[in-house]
């Protein structure tokens, strides 16, 4: 059971690294100057705000985000019980 949450737990990381590395090339599509720390408040940027392509890719990471944490915390309750 180990051996499988290691390999879903490095799967999950990959994805989402190479999700947050989409979300950054789009943003920077509509501002050049954006940084990832720019990327935790995107409504702060009126341009990514607007975009509907921003907002369902950031969607998606956000997605993969909350499995992983989700994963996270079902393996850490069983480990705890």
């Amino acid at each position: 059971m180990e051996e499988i949450f290691q390999e879903i737990e490095q799967c999950l990381g990959e994805m989402i690294q190479r999700q947050r590395e989409k979300v950054l090339m789009i943003a920077m599509r509509f501002n050049p100057s954006i940084t990832r720390d720019d990327l935790f408040n995107p409504h702060d940027i009126v341009e990514l705000e607007q975009s509907g392509l921003f907002n369902f890719e950031d969607g998606i990471l956000a997605g993969l985000m909350s499995a992983q944490m989700a994963l996270r915390a079902n393996v850490f309750n069983k480990r705890r019980h």
